[in-house]
């Protein structure tokens, strides 16, 4: 053990927070409304990049491929970054840390308006999603700090979560409008006035300080930079795989060597450390599991509405401002899912609420998964607002479950738990994300195959459709040979889009199954807890 994690594990135990005294009910709704600002300008920081990627591309001069960096590398930092934030805000002081990193988020809006081609727009945004990482954790503070004890434990992890999950969507409301003809000009400029007005209510609305303690100490340093590398390295290996071809891209099967072996020195380092950055032990526990692989399953179920719906509509060639007001329904069905989560969110609850959300998001991706070439986004208004209820619905219970799990333990528990927490939401997201878009190309690829295969020549459907498609052109092209290998290339085209909306359709229904199976499987085990306690029960009583 070295001295820094003696001087760690020796440092004074916190003293009993004060009294809760209830504030003004104007500066209180100032406090709620600094959080919902900060976690909206995080939320709209991420999908003003995420919705806009082939605008954006075109702007810098970049292909759709070299595109996904910017996500990535926005994203990479996003997964490990609260680990070490945690304890600067820690040793250094909340008021501190609050001010420090509103600061840096404004230097980096400034920095976003002088971006010209694609190596700046990377290095921006690498920098960005570090500069973004402490918003979500003030947006949570904030909304927890007017509130009393028990309303923080429902009504602040309800509001704060659904706030911070409303930016994507809102994201592809406000995009179409911002940017019309002008460009990504605008987006930085809002995302450049919203940190400058967050700026302002960090400063003239402090916290309630915290104790402070050295906990930081020269081995942190290096197991947070390993956990770094492995949780960036996943982030990238799964935005860009699901891109590129996985087996024929060589350098994402060393870049996932590089970061399991990064992931695996920094488990050694931790488990034989007295004073830990990350609690391996505890959280390998068969509770801690079970609760991560739920959040982690959840997430990738939730990738039907992230990467399902957008990416149908844009392969049937629609825009960004035709499928925006299938997001207002999003945005609308979360603030809805939101508010119920926070009316009936209490500790022992949390089993029921996710039974109810598992139903929804499987009913919900079944109803997408009988899609076809004519949908459109209002044929998907019920569907997607169940599954944005869903969400809202899910994420509350099971950190307040985790929550409730550490405290039980020990504060120091807390640290481990929420690292666990906002890591399952962002690389979560991006394994989701990168598994469902490789589905979806295998099995496009596979009904390509199968359609391609039934189509022939001498079918006389397809003859009759090559003449009047040929016809169709004979007042712009005069060569009969081009015509008909115009008419050619568009049935060819019909034929792909039909296979893809297909293996969306496929990806739609596998996510309903998989929704379905994890509702059994939390029955089943309810029941059995239930049949064990009263069993128990009976036995006390002979």
């Amino acid at each position: 053990m070295t001295r820094e994690d003696a001087d760690a594990s020796s440092a004074p135990a916190p003293k009993a927070p004060p009294p809760f005294v209830a504030m003004p009910w104007q500066r209180a709704a100032a406090y709620m409304g600094a959080s919902a600002l900060l976690a909206l300008t995080q939320g709209l920081g991420q999908g003003f990049v995420s919705s806009n990627l082939p605008q954006i591309g075109g702007e810098i001069g970049a292909t759709t491929n070299q595109s996904i960096w910017l996500t990535a590398a926005y994203m990479a930092p996003r997964a490990s970054l609260p680990l070490l934030l945690i304890k600067i805000r820690t040793q250094y002081g909340l008021r501190r840390f609050a001010e420090i990193g509103i600061v840096f988020y404004v230097l980096v809006a400034l920095l976003s308006l002088m971006v010209t081609d694609l190596h700046s727009a990377i290095t921006v945004q690498f920098v960005a999603g570090c500069a973004s990482a402490p918003l979500s954790t003030l947006a949570f503070l904030y909304m927890l700090e007017p509130l009393s004890p028990q309303k923080k434990m429902s009504v602040g992890l309800s509001a704060a979560l659904t706030l911070i999950m409303l930016g994507p969507s809102l994201s592809r409301v406000v995009s179409p409008l911002l940017m019309a003809d002008a460009g990504w000009t605008p987006l930085h400029v809002m995302g450049l006035g919203m940190a400058l007005v967050c700026l302002s209510m960090v400063f003239l609305l402090p916290l309630s300080p915290q104790p402070r303690a050295r906990v930081i100490s020269a081995l942190d340093i290096v197991s947070y930079a390993l956990i770094a590398i492995a949780f960036g390295g996943v982030t990238v290996t799964f935005l860009m795989g699901s891109q590129l071809y996985w087996t024929e891209t060589g350098w994402l099967g060393e870049l996932m060597v590089v970061s399991l072996a990064a992931g695996v020195v920094a488990v050694a380092i931790e488990l034989n450390r007295k004073a830990p950055l990350l609690d391996i032990r505890w959280l390998a526990s068969p509770a801690i599991l079970h609760l991560t692989g739920a959040l982690l399953l959840f997430r990738m179920i939730l990738s039907e509405q992230t990467s399902g719906a957008p990416g149908l509509f844009r392969t049937l060639g629609l825009g960004p401002s035709q499928i925006s007001p299938l997001f207002v329904v999003i945005v609308v069905a979360s603030i809805l899912g939101g508010i119920c989560c926070a009316r009936f969110l209490a500790a022992g609850r949390e089993p029921t609420l996710h039974m109810v959300a598992l139903f929804l998001i499987a009913i919900g991706a079944y109803m997408d998964s009988h899609s076809t070439i004519l949908t459109r986004p209002e044929q998907m208004y019920a569907s997607q607002a169940m599954i944005a209820f869903a969400g809202a619905l899910f994420l509350p219970p099971a950190l307040l479950s985790g929550l409730m799990s550490a405290l039980a333990k020990g504060p120091n528990y807390i640290l481990s738990f929420v690292i666990v927490f906002l890591s399952t939401q962002s690389i979560g997201g991006v394994i989701g994300s990168g598994l469902f878009n490789t589905f979806v190309s295998h099995r496009q690829a596979l009904h390509m195959q199968v359609l391609g295969e039934q189509l022939s020549r001498t079918d006389p459907l397809v003859a009759q459709n090559l003449g009047a498609g040929s016809s169709a052109y004979a007042a712009t092209i005069s060569d009969n040979g081009l015509r008909l290998s115009q008419a050619v290339s568009d049935i060819a085209g019909t034929v792909s889009t039909q296979a893809y909306v297909m293996a969306y359709n496929d990806a739609f229904l596998l996510l309903s199954v998989l929704a379905s199976v994890a509702l059994m499987l939390l029955i089943t085990h309810i029941g059995l807890a239930r049949w064990h306690a009263a069993r128990n029960t009976a036995a006390v009583a002979t």
